[in-house]
């Protein structure tokens, strides 16, 4: 994205409507334009079949910083990692300041485990902790229900997203917990989980794609 506009301006970004959440000329916030879709459509979405809409009207979204990206890319290795091996391509990092504490993928194929999902096998990998004060989570797809609730259930202060398109999951019910969130709209992640949906629509449906 190139040049500067005011916000309030709405433009279309892949599949998604999208309005600028605050001036900036790079690395731009935005909030998605929700449209009421029918149920089916909603089926659709969930499936990978067509666009989500992503409600993030009211959140204290920030921005994300040169570390945040670096970190996004080790998920991004965690989530290839997994679709190299059939897997569902949703990789994790828990970090603070700066430190790598633990990193890990969806396990559902791998390990024949329906829970393991990218970011609760990340926190597993992370073992006991007193507290998550301080950590940020990076999940290279916008968290499902149950990942969420473990967000919420350990009190992990910040998340950042590689991208809510592919699945717009509920970023809003974290955000309106108190979780800092930031979106970091990533084509490469995009990338990879649609790659995937393509690839293999039977277990991305098994998944959190039929639910």
């Amino acid at each position: 994205m190139t040049g500067r506009a005011e916000p309030g301006e709405v433009l279309t970004r892949g599949r998604v409507t999208l309005r600028r959440w605050r001036e900036d000329d790079r690395d731009a916030l935005f909030q998605a334009v929700p449209d009421p879709p029918a149920l089916a459509a909603g089926d659709r979405c969930r499936r990978g079949l067509a666009p989500c809409p992503v409600a993030l009207a009211g959140m204290a979204y920030r921005q994300a910083d040169q570390g945040d990206r670096e970190m996004m890319a080790l998920a991004l290795g965690q989530a290839r990692a997994s679709l190299d091996g059939g897997g569902v391509p949703v990789g994790a990092v828990l970090a603070a300041g700066g430190t790598v504490i633990a990193a890990g993928h969806n396990e559902r194929v791998q390990r024949g485990d329906p829970v393991a999902h990218g970011e609760i096998a990340c926190l597993r990998n992370a073992g006991r902790r007193p507290s998550y004060a301080g950590t940020t989570l990076y999940t290279t797809l916008s968290p499902c229900q149950m990942c969420s609730g473990a967000v919420l259930l350990f009190q992990i202060p910040r998340v950042v997203v590689g991208e809510a398109e592919t699945y717009a999951g509920d970023l809003g019910f974290l955000a309106g917990r108190g979780v800092e969130i930031v979106l970091l709209d990533d084509p490469s992640c995009k990338a990879a989980m649609r790659e995937f949906q393509e690839r293999y629509p039977d277990v991305w449906s098994e998944d959190i794609g039929g639910r």
